[in-house]
């Protein structure tokens, strides 16, 4: 008989439950649960509301029951190097900050003070972004330190809703390897960097890999939702993980976009590389399922056309906006897409704008323009890293698949094959979840390894290939691009 897991994926926006079922040698996905999560902004400060986005995981097992009453086990994923303290009677210190609050805007170059670059780098391989986990500690450190004494456990978000679902308390090794504060060369806490975050490296327990069953979920919670048993079977926590579990390939020549709010690319290696150039290019050397490592960079992604969804009020889906982009003529302007005052603006249209105005170029003021801009931007800088994973990397590349729910956009998909001159494969668009489920699956049996995973994701979606075309202009805004 078929078995059911659960995938609880939740973003920076949204999460949802889906349920997943392996029939007739393919992988069937329902949502049967979808809810909204945003930043709230409490005494200053941006925030987020973990213990509300719990009740909405069991308001879904309620609706999960309704149609599977028999569930082998739940798994939850979420995005990397937000953090949760608890104290020693197991409940929240205060509320978790989100990572693109600025409290952080400046604490990278004060924890260099301490510890230089190279080495954090050296320690760690993970690239340098202000609300890595390192610096969002030492921040709290100095902001609140009688959390130092009344903190007991550390561990992630996910980690954290494992935590209300079993009663157990664990940091999987995915997610932990977001923090900058785990050894890549020994997989354990660095005592050196914990310290420089002011608190006790006792709250830090050792990272569990995905897959691990955690327990059972508790009886309280079966109780609420109707269930009879459930266990909880720890995926790679960290979405990316989970996505780069589901790419459709089984060799290791490819490079993976995750794309969604953030577009993470990079490869998949069976060791870490954290070569003087990887840092120069500030590579990330984050876990992967099965001891791999995600060689990647944070590319600001779709965050950039979500919040000019924002801006406009949602007069435009992101559909329209695609279209809207397609109709403009190519090359009207650029962006550099990374540059750090698009993590967080006021107003990304006019902080957009503004970009535009003091480089010299044509100024976008509608709709189509600007998210031809983003677009295009992108796209340049797929190519970029693109040729810098060629650079420290021993594979050849011979392709890019993209996944996620950003391989939904041709557009985007097609500019990328342009651009990097690479055959370009998109889909699956719920690579996230997909993965939770597939690592799910592997431990309770019904699949015996990564490789029958990833065949299995082979035979059950359709995955679309887009070829590069050429055209006049782009070595000349590529030029233009790097110069940005």
């Amino acid at each position: 008989m078929a078995i059911t897991c659960i995938a609880v994926d939740i973003g920076a926006s949204s999460g949802r439950l889906i349920a997943g079922t392996i029939e007739d040698g393919k992988l069937k996905l329902e949502e049967l649960h979808r809810f909204k999560n945003a930043m709230t902004h409490i005494d200053g400060h941006d925030r987020w509301d973990v213990d509300g986005l719990f009740e909405q995981i069991e308001d879904g097992l309620k609706k999960v029951y309704e149609i599977y009453p028999s569930v082998s086990s739940i798994g939850v994923d979420t995005w990397g190097v937000d953090y949760a303290l608890l104290d020693r009677q197991g409940e929240l210190i205060r509320k978790v900050y989100a990572y693109r609050d600025h409290r952080t805007d400046h604490t990278m170059e004060e924890v260099f003070e301490e510890i230089g670059r190279d080495e954090i780098y050296e320690k760690t391989g993970v690239q340098f972004l202000q609300f890595n986990t390192l610096y969002q500690l030492k921040e709290h450190y100095k902001m609140h330190p009688e959390d130092v004494e009344n903190a007991k456990v550390y561990m992630m978000v996910p980690d954290y809703l494992h935590y209300k679902l079993s009663g157990k308390t664990s940091i999987e090794y995915t997610n932990a390897t977001t923090t900058q504060l785990l050894n890549v060369h020994t997989n354990t806490w660095d005592e050196e960097l914990v310290k420089v975050t002011g608190f006790d490296g006792a709250i830090f327990v050792d990272p569990i890999a995905p897959g691990s069953k955690l327990g059972e979920v508790k009886a309280e919670i079966l109780d609420k939702t109707g269930f009879d048993k459930m266990d909880v079977v720890v995926p790679a926590t960290h979405d990316t993980g989970s996505a780069v579990a589901a790419v459709p390939a089984v060799d290791k020549e490819f490079a993976y976009i995750s794309s969604g709010t953030w577009s993470l690319m990079g490869v998949e290696s069976d060791t870490p590389i954290a070569s003087e150039l990887a840092g120069q290019y500030n590579f990330a050397n984050e876990g992967g399922v099965y001891n791999t490592y995600r060689v990647l960079k944070n590319i600001m992604g779709l965050w950039l056309i979500q919040e000019v969804q924002r801006i406009y009020d949602y007069q435009y889906s992101f559909a329209e906006l695609v279209e809207l982009a397609e109709e403009v003529e190519p090359f009207g302007c650029l962006i550099n897409p990374n540059h750090e005052r698009f993590l967080n603006p006021d107003n990304m249209i006019e902080e957009i704008q503004a970009f535009c105005r003091e480089t010299g170029q044509n100024v976008p003021s509608e709709p189509g323009q600007i998210a031809r801009c983003i677009f295009e931007s992108l796209a340049f800088q797929y190519k970029e890293v693109l040729l810098q994973l060629g650079e420290v990397y021993d594979v050849p590349i011979k392709r890019i698949h993209i996944i996620g729910g950003g391989s939904k956009n041709l557009l985007l998909n097609q500019l990328c094959a342009d651009f990097t001159g690479c055959d370009v494969y998109a889909g699956p668009d719920e690579a996230t979840a997909i993965g939770n489920l597939l690592m799910q699956f592997i431990t309770n049996g019904a699949l015996d390894s990564l490789t029958e995973a990833r065949k299995l994701v082979m035979d059950s979606f359709d995955i679309r290939k887009f070829e590069p075309k050429t055209y006049d202009g782009i070595e000349k805004q590529w030029d233009k691009f790097r110069r940005l």
